[in-house]
């Protein structure tokens, strides 16, 4: 069975950093474009970052772009999203899935496989 397993969140206060983890079991993250993405309470998921199977390009949604960074641990076989700079407005459950299509890899609704999401709470 494909999984995504999200780990890392927890509660930290503004102006804090926190570094969230996905990793795969029963596929190869490294064949995959990896996305990740958010849901506040009440509002819609967002995606955030991805980053290409091989490592080489990235994406940034303007609400995380100088804050975020997405890379890949091709050793630990995890993609890794370091956030900085958080603000009450970054609390949200966030989520990593997967893609065959990089152009996409934003979008919500064309990512093939989700993890259950780890939650991040900004607060002081």
């Amino acid at each position: 069975q494909w999984q995504l397993v999200e780990t890392g969140g927890g509660s930290v206060q503004p102006g804090g950093s926190v570094t969230l983890s996905c990793a795969a079991s029963g596929f190869a993250l490294g064949d995959y474009h990896i996305g990740w993405f958010r849901q506040a309470p009440g509002k819609e998921r967002e995606g955030i970052s991805c980053i290409s199977a091989t490592g080489t390009l990235t994406k940034y949604s303007d609400s995380v772009k100088g804050r975020f960074a997405i890379s890949r641990d091709d050793a630990k076989d995890v993609v890794n999203l370091q956030m900085s700079q958080l603000q009450p407005d970054d609390t949200a459950v966030y989520y990593c899935a997967s893609i065959n299509m990089y152009d996409k890899c934003l979008s919500p609704s064309d990512m093939m496989v989700w993890g259950k999401g780890t939650l991040v709470t900004v607060s002081s």
